[in-house]
Order: C-alpha cells, then sequence, then structure tokens
C-alpha cells in the first residue's frame, strides 16, 4: 500500500497516541491569478500531545520546506505524502512550511479560470482525505480540533471559511483575513472558498439565535443565481432541524457557495457548504430539479449535526452521517418546503441507486468494512446513502417517530464534537423505543442484499428474509375510473412466507407507502391491471412504486424490455410528477440500449424517437413535461437520425411554442446532431461562439468527441488517457463523447488498450481522475472475455481499482444476460 493510503489500523493507533489541540493555518494564494504560478505557500502550526516519539503529518504537495519541533528545526523527512515528525514531548508544537499545488480535478484547492471574464476562482473539496493536499495536517476525522485559517489573496476578492473573519488587513494589492477560530472540527469538513464571488446576504432568526446567511456565486452566472428561492428553502430547513433537533445551530453562520468543476452534488462543510453550480439555473428547469436541489440544500443541511457536530470515529460508519442527511433531507422537504411529494422521488429514484448497488458482487453493509482511504473513498453509494435512509425510514415506522427524535437529540447532546460509532447511536435510540435494536441492526446494517417481496397463493413470499414493517394497499377503480386506495393494511413480516387474507383487488400493491426497502413484484392480475390503466393511479407514490417495480422487473429480466418501453409509451406522456417522468425516460432509454437484441434495439430506437417527438408537440407549451421531452428527444436523437433535419430546424429558431432553448438545451441538440454525423465541426464552433462560457466550452468538447469518424475517436481516446491537464469536467466530457451514439464498431479496436492501461491509469492519477477513466471507458463489449483475462492476471491489483472493474463486469453481465432473455 502506498503510503498515502492511509488504513483504518495505523490511523487508529495514531489517534490513541496523539491528541490535537489546535491548527493555525496560513494560505498565501495572491499569485493564484497566474495560471502559470502551480503552487501557493502553506504554513501549517499544529499544537498537539504525544505519548509517543515520533508521528507523522500528512501532506501532499509538490514540497515540503521546513519542519520544526518545539521551536527547533529538524530535518524534512518526506516521501510526498508523509511528514516524519520526531523528537516528541508530552505537549509539542510543529510548523510544517510547504507548498501546495491547485487542483483541476476537484480535490483540495481547486482553481477555476472563467473564460467569460477571465476572472479566476478557487474552492476547497476535501472529503475524505484531502485537506493534505492543502496544508499538513492529521488526516483522519476522529483527530478534531479548532482551526484557525488566515488566507492572503488579491484584493476584492471575496475570502470565506467555516467561521466569520476576525480581521482583515488590506493594502489595495492584497488582503490578508483571519477567521476566527473553529470549533472542533475534522479536516475533512475545513473549507476555504476565494475568488470575485457574487455575494447575497440575507439572516435566520429564532428566538434569541440569529444566523447570518450567504450565498455565492461565479460574477457571470450572477443573473441567474436565484437567491431568494434558495434562502427561503434553508430558512425552512433551519426551522425544521431546529424544532426536531432541539439543539441550536452551532456553526455562528450559514455560507452556501456553488462552485465549478465540482466533483459532488454537494458538501458540508460547516458554515461554509459548497454545491455543484449546476445548481444555478442557466435556463427553464423542471420541477424536479427544483425538488432536487432544495432536497440537497436540506441533505447537506441535516450534517451541521449530523457528521459535523458529532462525526464517524472512521469511514465504516460513513453511514451515521449520510444516511441521516438523505433521510432528513427527503424528511424535510416533504413537511417543511413546497416539496410535499419528496419521498415520491426517493421510492423511485433514489432507491433505485440502492437496489442497483445492493445487487453487485462488492454490495457491502450499511456499516461497512474500510480499511483504508481508498475503500473510503469508493463508499460514497447507494448502499450508504440510499439504502442508509431507506432503512432509517422503516426504523423511524418500527420505533415511532417521537421515540426516534428523542433518542437523536440525545445522541447530539451526549456526544456533541465528539465520534461515535454505531453502537452509540443504539444505546440512545434504544433507550425510549423499547424495541431491540441489537437484533434490528443485525438484520438491516450488517448484512448485504435485499429481499424480494410477492404474493403468491394468499402469502407473502420474501426471497432473503429479514423483518419487515409493510403495507399492502388495494386499489379499485372508482365511478370516475380512477385507481384509488380502496384498503390498505400494515403487518409485521419475518419469515419466508407469511400468510395473508386480502379481499380481491384490481391492484394489489405490496410495500404501499413505501415503509420497506425490498423488492417488490406485482402479481399477474396486478400487473395486466397496471398495463392496462397505470395512467388511472391517481396517488403519486403509488405510481412511484409501480415504476421502480416495473423496473427492477425489467432489470432482472423477469419483465420483458418490450412490456416496459410500451407502458412507459403509453403512460409516460401524461406522468405528471416531474420526478416519475424523468426517471422513466431515463429508463426507456437505457432499456433500449443496454436490454434489446440488435434487431428490436434498431425498431425501438426510432419508435421511442418518435414517441418522445410526438409528446414533445403535445405537451403544454412553457411546461416542464414538454422540456422533459425535449431532452428526451435530444437524447434518442443521438442514436437516430430521422428527425435531424427537424432538429437543425429547432436550432434555427423554429423551435415549438413555449419551448426555451437555453444553452444546456441547444448543446444537446447539437450534440445529437454531432453523434449522427448531422453536425460539422463549423456548426459547433459556431454554437460555442454563441455560447462561450465555462459550461459551453464543456458541451463544445463533448459534442466534438461525439462525431462518429475514426479520427475524432482516435483523438478522444488520446485525450482522455494522455491529456493530464484536462479538468475532472473536461475530461467527463471527452470520454461522453467518445461514448456517444452507440457506435460500438467504431470503439471497439481500444478494448485491449484499455484493459492494458488501467494499472498505469491508477498508480499515477488522483483516484478521483482514474475512478473518472476506468468507469467511462469500460468496454460496452458482448462477451466477459476481455475482463475476465484482465481480473484473472490481475489478482494482486489495488482493491478499489478491482471493485471498480468487477462492478462493471457485473453491469456488463446483467446486460449480456437480459438481452439473451429478451
Amino acid at each position: 500500500m502506498n503510503s498515502a493510503n492511509l488504513s483504518r489500523s495505523e490511523t487508529a493507533a495514531r489517534s490513541a497516541a496523539v491528541t490535537v489541540r489546535a491548527y493555525s493555518v496560513e494560505l498565501d494564494l495572491t499569485g493564484a491569478p497566474d495560471q502559470t504560478r502551480e503552487g501557493f505557500d502553506t504554513v501549517t502550526t499544529v499544537e498537539f500531545d504525544a505519548t509517543v516519539e515520533q508521528t507523522w503529518l500528512d501532506f501532499i504537495g509538490p514540497a515540503v520546506e521546513s519542519v520544526t519541533v518545539n521551536g527547533a528545526q529538524v530535518p524534512v523527512v518526506y516521501d510526498g505524502a508523509r511528514i516524519l515528525v520526531g523528537g516528541l514531548a508530552a505537549s509539542n508544537v510543529v510548523v510544517v512550511r510547504g507548498t501546495g499545488a491547485y487542483s483541476r480535478s476537484g480535490e483540495g484547492l481547486h482553481r477555476f479560470l472563467d473564460p467569460v471574464d477571465g476572472q479566476t476562482y478557487l474552492y476547497t473539496q476535501y472529503e475524505p482525505a484531502d485537506a493534505r493536499r492543502v496544508f499538513a495536517c492529521f488526516e483522519q476525522p476522529d483527530m478534531k480540533a479548532p482551526f484557525t485559517f488566515a488566507v492572503s489573496a488579491p484584493a476584492g476578492w471575496e475570502v470565506v471559511s467555516n467561521r466569520p473573519f476576525a480581521a482583515i488587513q488590506n493594502n489595495g494589492v492584497a488582503q490578508n483575513v483571519v477567521f476566527s477560530p473553529t470549533l472542533p472540527i475534522s479536516t475533512y469538513i475545513t473549507a476555504i472558498a476565494a475568488g470575485p464571488y457574487h455575494r447575497v446576504e440575507s439572516s435566520w432568526t429564532r428566538g434569541e439565535l440569529t444566523i447570518p446567511l450567504g450565498i455565492y456565486c461565479r460574477a457571470s452566472l450572477a443573473r441567474y443565481l436565484d437567491a431568494d428561492t434558495i434562502f427561503e428553502v434553508t430558512k425552512q430547513g433551519l426551522d425544521f432541524f431546529a424544532e426536531h433537533f432541539d439543539y441550536p445551530y452551532p456553526w455562528g453562520k450559514y455560507d452556501q457557495v456553488f462552485v465549478p468543476e465540482y466533483n459532488l452534488g454537494a458538501m458540508e462543510n460547516p458554515g461554509l457548504v459548497t454545491f455543484t453550480e449546476a445548481y444555478v439555473f442557466r435556463g427553464a428547469v423542471t420541477a424536479a430539479q427544483y425538488e432536487g436541489r432544495a432536497n440537497t440544500i436540506l441533505h447537506e443541511m441535516a450534517h451541521m449535526w449530523f457528521g459535523d457536530l458529532v462525526t464517524m470515529v472512521w469511514w465504516d460508519d460513513l453511514w451515521l452521517k449520510e444516511s441521516f442527511a438523505d433521510y432528513m433531507g427527503a424528511l424535510a422537504s416533504s413537511e417543511a418546503t413546497e416539496w410535499t411529494d419528496a419521498w415520491v422521488a426517493f421510492a423511485n429514484r433514489r432507491k433505485a441507486w440502492a437496489y442497483l448497488q445492493d445487487q453487485l458482487p462488492t454490495t457491502h453493509p450499511i456499516v461497512a468494512d474500510i480499511t483504508d482511504l481508498e475503500a473510503a473513498k469508493l463508499n460514497f453509494d447507494g448502499i450508504t446513502y440510499a439504502k442508509g435512509a431507506s432503512v432509517l425510514k422503516q426504523l423511524v415506522a418500527y420505533v415511532g417517530r417521537d421515540e426516534f427524535f428523542t433518542g437523536v437529540r440525545r445522541y447530539f447532546r451526549t456526544h456533541a464534537f465528539g465520534n461515535t460509532t454505531l453502537d452509540d447511536l443504539l444505546t440512545e435510540l434504544s433507550a425510549d423505543s423499547g424495541r431491540d435494536l441489537a437484533g434490528w441492526a443485525r438484520a438491516w446494517l450488517q448484512t448485504t442484499g435485499m429481499s424480494t417481496l410477492t404474493l403468491e397463493d394468499g402469502a407473502i413470499v420474501q426471497t432473503d428474509p429479514r423483518p419487515h414493517r409493510l403495507a399492502i394497499g388495494l386499489y379499485d377503480f372508482d365511478t370516475a375510473g380512477d385507481l384509488v386506495l380502496r384498503e390498505r393494511a400494515e403487518l409485521d413480516i419475518t419469515d419466508e412466507r407469511t400468510p395473508v387474507e386480502l379481499a380481491p383487488a384490481p391492484l394489489r400493491l405490496l410495500n404501499d407507502g413505501d415503509l420497506t426497502y425490498a423488492k417488490v413484484r406485482l402479481d399477474p392480475d396486478s400487473l395486466a391491471t397496471v398495463e392496462r390503466s397505470l395512467n388511472r393511479v391517481t396517488d403519486p407514490l403509488a405510481r412511484g412504486l409501480i415504476w421502480s417495480a416495473l423496473w427492477n422487473a425489467t432489470r432482472d429480466g423477469d419483465l420483458a424490455a418490450e412490456r416496459y418501453l410500451s407502458m412507459a409509451r403509453d403512460f409516460a406522456p401524461t406522468e405528471s410528477n416531474m420526478a416519475l417522468l424523468t426517471a422513466v425516460l431515463a429508463n426507456a432509454s437505457f432499456a433500449i440500449a443496454h436490454y434489446l437484441p440488435e434487431q428490436a434495439r434498431d425498431r425501438w430506437r426510432g419508435e421511442w424517437l418518435e414517441s418522445c417527438w410526438a409528446t414533445l408537440h403535445s405537451s403544454a407549451p412553457g411546461s416542464g413535461a414538454q422540456l422533459a421531452w425535449a431532452r428526451a428527444t435530444a437524447a434518442a436523437a443521438t442514436v437516430d437520425s430521422r428527425r435531424a433535419d427537424d432538429i437543425r430546424a429547432i436550432l434555427l429558431d423554429k423551435a415549438p411554442e413555449g419551448l426555451a432553448l437555453d444553452p444546456d438545451l441547444r448543446w444537446a441538440l447539437w450534440t445529437a446532431l454531432a453523434a449522427t454525423g448531422a453536425a460539422k465541426a463549423d456548426d459547433l464552433d459556431a454554437e460555442l461562439e454563441r455560447d462561450d462560457t465555462a459550461s459551453g466550452r464543456t458541451a463544445h468538447r463533448r459534442a466534438l468527441a461525439a462525431r462518429p469518424n475514426a479520427e475524432v475517436k482516435a483523438a478522444a481516446w488520446d485525450c482522455a488517457l494522455g491529456d493530464t491537464t484536462l479538468t475532472n469536467d473536461h475530461l467527463d466530457a471527452t470520454i461522453d463523447g467518445f461514448r456517444a451514439g452507440g457506435h460500438r464498431a467504431l470503439i471497439a479496436r481500444y478494448d485491449d488498450e484499455y484493459f492494458a492501461a488501467l494499472r498505469t491509469v491508477w498508480d499515477t492519477r488522483s483516484i478521483e481522475i482514474a475512478r473518472r477513466i476506468v468507469v467511462g471507458l469500460f468496454p460496452a463489449a458482448d462477451a466477459l472475455d476481455g475482463v475476465d483475462r484482465w481480473l484473472a492476471v490481475n489478482a494482486d491489483a489495488p482493491s478499489a481499482l478491482r471493485r471498480l472493474i468487477i462492478e462493471q463486469r457485473d453491469h456488463l453481465a446483467r446486460d449480456l444476460r437480459v438481452r439473451d432473455l429478451n
């Protein structure tokens, strides 16, 4: 294991021997606007107690200039990831002077040059362990301490961190901003953002507590920033959590900054939450996008308590924060905002992520066995987030909502500013519920996989039996012809087969209300009803559960893909819930590409494009549905050229009435034309002149690489593998373009080269960039021979790399298996 990949055992030994008292970090970012300067000065002063004579500090940067231990300069012993620190006393002050590197990958201190106005923007992103790319530290979550940051930056820049500033010195050219010390926090949630950001301010008050609120984005995006809407959700969330957690917001201020080239949706840095600037909408968006943004805002806000105030000891218990935040984000959305149907999106889309992840051979318990940082990096997945949140939703039903929140409040008070494990949480939740949560934890948190529930011969049958609290809904037609809930029964099941007496009904829906985590199969009579009348189901959550059941059955090969596609074609045009519509459109496209044999695939590509085209034109002008179908049309047109002339006409200002041709939609349509050979480089260059922005340049790169030409594909391949100057977003765009259009014959020649390059890519690139290459370029072959050979020969490859390859193999194996069944 390389020295940058910290292990659980060695970090546990370090935290047992070292107690951190305080950090002071000085960063000189005055040279950041000079793009030729690759690094910045960083000075860390760390105070700590020790019971050992030597330890190490973590730092990844171009150089360490000096190390001082208790006032004495010592020789620098640095291997590129660890700084050896010896001659320790009981109490110590260590000063490390080094050079950090500006990032292009979104890891550490990321630097972005805005092509619109030539301005430079900086922000940090650390989780799980990239604070060491900016300052020397003990990079593990259980070594909390107060941090004082001092940042030198160009005058006129906004400079923000976790805490408000304490002092600013400004000479007109440069400024030095010293921030107030933080409360004790982990290294991975410290944060800095600096640049000529646009700022909007507000405040939130509850009782005697007033919290300043700030929203930041790039100046060139300021005209698109709907700050009032974001502030509204923020204040609704702060009200909700204040009431339910009964622990005052502890971090002093609440800033939210929307940043470019971001690897995540958001990050819960206390007092300075970072978001992808994709949430600053440049054009028309659907209700589902607004709902998704609100959910993300509330997810990150929940982390201020779950994760920031109380933090896991090690990444094994990552779920302690992510599962809770995922659950609380949906709960707060549904109860505190206008997005009262948030559980619909959760049931249909968020849980789909969990179901997919939990069926891979690399699935893991919610409480995972994370031996090192590389494993931790890959565990921000559907199990840790969505399955964990699903199980928590069931736990609330199991112990009772009042008892659950009573335990949560006690958990915060008992462990504030500390670190915890699963046992700590179960102790607090068990106190009032009277339930045996140890048994529940064994069944749900420490196992893998899921049950599949079916109704058979008067009984509920479950595979992989475990305890469930669930409901069965009996749906019948009312006088208007709608399918509505007639009767609902809740029960606990534990065995493989549980007898149940149910009255006849056209539709019998297991897990009605989505109380448990399980795949559900529709019985034959209910499936027949759905095929005729899915659009008559009035309850959106019930429809979401039905769509989910249909998709899971399609993925498993139990429902013919063409039956699913027929229902999508028939019922998606009348689906009123935008989250469900978005999911169905994506699933239909995926089913055509992955689950149909070649002849049926070619036929459905055309049929689906025609269905999308027709519904685009029949949708209400200016509606979210019209926009969703326009995007679906663009996706369908990347693999079928029959509407190429019509799409070009749309781009030449002959759009359907009410359709807003914003830059993102225009680029999606141009990419469709490029992928089918109906757009040339000159067309794409002209569109770039129209939208010469950061996102425009990224989209232009994607569209150019999408052209179905062997030389184009070769250039994209070489760029993705060989150009180490690509940003994270530009790498993704290059890979997306390379794969666009379904031109397998053009890119199959690179299969062997892909497998030959894997070890080098993993060894020489950051894990974030390597992951994008490994996953994005995995061959969509017609057989498993190539990947199986690599796995057999590379048994000694890093476990995180093997995990990615094993997962991609499983996706391909499922494609081939389901395709054969169809």
